[in-house]
């Protein structure tokens, strides 16, 4: 198959760190161009990947070698800028989360669907093989029967106080953030059909956004997640699975760098054994598996599991306490 044209829209740090190095060393995608709200900001991404420079966003839906957006930009511009590409017949691979709430995030895929185009979003974290090493210890039977699910993620305030995580507006707030990987690492490990319990959301008065907090949520198994994040903690990142014959964690589960070694602990009765996983470069895996979904042109499992992922985030938001 060719190569897929490729735009990026925004100019973020995980986009100039992570996601256009994997792009450029992926197979399956051509590198287009840059768009930015500032010509400088356009013309400095351009220069350091060789690249084209747009400086503004609606430019560069007007490229038709472009056929996919990687799409950075705050959630709170999500709807708006993501409903514009798939009505220039792009696909969209959106940063998470997806959506400010799910009313948007049905509005986004509605267009999707009647586009017959693509929305991904970017849970990298997914498609790192030390995940694929916890399913075959669970399925092995090793650590037994699941009981419980514990997840943590979130890291110390931010040194910039304009960072649009402190916007309500541009959809800021910890559970649309740090929040989001812990229920997505949920549904990994207990399914999809998971309903929230019970939430608690800690407020930045000033800036209306939460901070942190947890959420308790339980499948039809009656297995329970427990959940915490925030940006205004001691950093966590990290899930705990409780089973009926022993305890496994991931100790580094949502960030390891592409040279990272992560390790993976199962306690049973008197027994502890580490494993170190190989290093895994999960941002270029998750762009290959997007290639991979379009050349399928069967989106209707990837887009259903986009609602119900910003369906819990809404009732985590709507049941806190």
């Amino acid at each position: 198959m060719s190569k897929l044209g490729i735009g990026v829209m925004g100019c973020a740090s995980i986009a100039l760190k992570s996601t256009i190095p994997a792009i450029i060393k992926s197979d399956n995608y051509k590198l287009i161009g840059v768009a930015s709200r500032t010509k400088e900001k356009a013309k400095h991404f351009a220069t350091i990947f060789g690249c084209k420079a747009y400086n503004n966003y609606d430019l560069i839906l007007l490229d038709n070698d472009i056929q996919m957006i990687y799409m950075p930009l705050p959630t709170g511009m999500h709807e708006e800028w993501i409903i514009k590409c798939l009505r220039h017949k792009k696909h969209v691979h959106a940063e998470k989360s997806l959506a400010i709430n799910y009313d948007s995030a049905k509005r986004i895929i509605a267009v999707a669907n009647e586009e017959n185009k693509l929305v991904t979003e970017n849970f990298m974290f997914k498609h790192h093989k030390q995940h694929d090493f916890v399913k075959n210890i669970i399925s092995s039977g090793e650590i037994g029967k699941i009981r419980n699910f514990r997840s943590s993620f979130g890291f110390p305030p931010f040194k910039d106080p304009s960072n649009f995580r402190y916007s309500k507006k541009l959809g800021g707030g910890s559970i649309l953030d740090a929040g989001a990987y812990t229920v997505k690492a949920a549904q990994m490990i207990l399914g999809q059909n998971l309903n929230v319990l019970s939430s608690v959301l800690n407020m930045d008065p000033k800036n209306e956004v939460d901070v942190y907090g947890s959420a308790t949520l339980v499948n039809e198994k009656s297995q329970v997640a427990q959940l915490s994040f925030g940006f205004s903690n001691f950093y966590q990142c990290n899930y705990e699975i409780w089973g009926s014959k022993g305890r496994l964690i991931a100790h580094k589960a949502f960030t390891p760098g592409i040279n990272y070694k992560p390790r993976i602990s199962i306690e049973k009765q008197d027994i502890i054994k580490s494993y170190e996983i190989q290093p895994d470069n999960h941002f270029l895996n998750i762009l290959d598996n997007v290639f991979d979904l379009i050349h399928s042109s069967d989106y209707e499992l990837n887009h259903k599991q986009l609602l119900n992922q910003s369906r819990i985030l809404t009732e985590i938001q709507q049941k806190r306490n």
